[in-house]
Order: structure tokens, then sequence, then C-alpha cells
């Protein structure tokens, strides 16, 4: 099953478009920050945004617990596609949906690698609220 191919970035759409997107970070976003706060005050140590290779796989996991083998990722809802909140964008279509698309498919795939690996592998969604997510990820780290 393959997203197809992405096409070529497209024309921004508008200048507010362009400076959402160069507004948007890869690590250290917001929920990230809350969550990483929210498992530090339940006691846990880990490692943040950690170069993990499996089976081929190349990914950057938000939150690493090494010993354990627990992985921890926080997905936003545009950019992994969530069925609550993702939206397909109405300029740019053509770009965007096999974008998207390859997002998620990459997603399941590092999940697979991963947790064939023996790894455990826990995602949240952005909007999720945090101290439920902490709960869930302390949960694992300390069965």
């Amino acid at each position: 099953m393959s997203a197809g191919k992405i096409s070529k970035y497209p024309v921004p759409s508008s200048p507010g478009a362009t400076a959402t997107m160069r507004a948007n970070r890869r690590i250290d976003t917001r929920p990230e920050i809350l969550l990483r706060s929210a498992l530090h005050r339940r006691g846990l140590r880990f490692r943040k945004d950690v170069y993990l290779r499996v089976e081929g796989v190349r990914t950057k996991a938000d939150i690493v617990f090494a010993s354990p083998r627990i992985v921890v990722y926080v997905d936003g809802c545009f950019w992994h596609s969530c069925p609550k909140h993702g939206q397909l964008p109405k300029a740019n279509q053509e770009y965007w949906h096999p974008k998207l698309a390859r997002n998620v498919e990459r997603d399941q795939e590092v999940n697979r690698a991963l947790q064939a690996d023996g790894w455990t592998v826990l995602r949240a969604w952005e909007h999720e609220p945090v101290e439920q997510v902490a709960q869930r990820v302390y949960d694992a780290v300390k069965v």
C-alpha cells in the first residue's frame, strides 16, 4: 500500500499560509513540552528527540525510555491526519493529500518495525489531555 508520489512543493496559497507553516516546529512543540513536564513531575526520566534505526526504518522519537524500551510520539493532528481534527487543506490538494497519507503510512511502518524489535510504541494526539497521556505513559513504564 503506497500513498503515491508526492508532487513538487507547491506555491503557497497565501503569505498567511507561509507564515503558519514556517511557525511549525519539529521538536519542542507545546504538547511535547507539556507532556515531558507532566512525566518529569511523576518522577520519570527519559531522553528526548532520539534517533532510532531498526529494520531499515529511521525515526526520531519524541520521548524514549531506553531500559524498558518504550518510545512515545506526540502526533500533531494536521501532520498525522487525526481522525477527529485532521483536515486536508483546500489549496494545493494534489500536494497535501499524498504528503499527509505518506505520513500516516510511515507512522505505521515505524510502529511495526519498533514493535518487531521489542519496543513498546505509545502515540498520543496533540489534542489529548496531557495528564491522561502522562498517566498512560507512566503506567506503561512502571509495569
